[in-house]
């Protein structure tokens, strides 16, 4: 994996769990961890959008978002300008998020994937170069 990114991470208290695995698993990237810290009930998108705004301003390459089923953490990454935010469940999703929409943000459903496949997607997404070409024009109509 490339040294040179850098990543927000953030989730719900279901992606708690997660997180905390992802953060180990990448402990050798420079990461900031935007919460939550406990396994007690929280709002995602009090998570999300510190995350998403963090990518937005350009402080890290990326975010990695974390809940249930990445359905919050998407929708609410996605209301940030530039933020790409895509849910991924299978590699190959993960691959494609970054190849053909240049995703910025990755949206992990902790509740229906195990923890390797979630090292295995997470692993799939930063190693994954946009495309560009056909795809980068079509990247450039999503902003309204």
């Amino acid at each position: 994996m490339d040294n040179n990114i850098s990543i927000a991470i953030g989730s719900d208290h279901a992606g708690f769990e997660y997180k905390e695995m992802l953060r180990e698993f990448l402990k050798d990237l420079e990461l900031k961890d935007f919460g939550t810290y406990s396994a007690e009930s929280a709002d995602y998108p009090d998570f999300a959008h510190p995350v998403s705004m963090a990518v937005e301003e350009g402080k890290f390459t990326f975010g990695i978002l974390v809940c249930g089923s990445a359905n919050g953490v998407a929708i609410t990454a996605n209301k940030h300008k530039g933020i790409r935010a895509a849910i991924c469940w299978t590699e190959e999703l993960a691959e494609l998020a970054r190849m053909h929409n240049n995703a910025n943000v990755l949206c992990v459903p902790a509740r229906f994937i195990s923890k390797e496949l979630a090292k295995d997607i997470t692993t799939r997404f930063l190693e994954t170069a946009f495309e560009g070409g056909r795809h980068a024009t079509r990247v450039g109509k999503i902003s309204c």
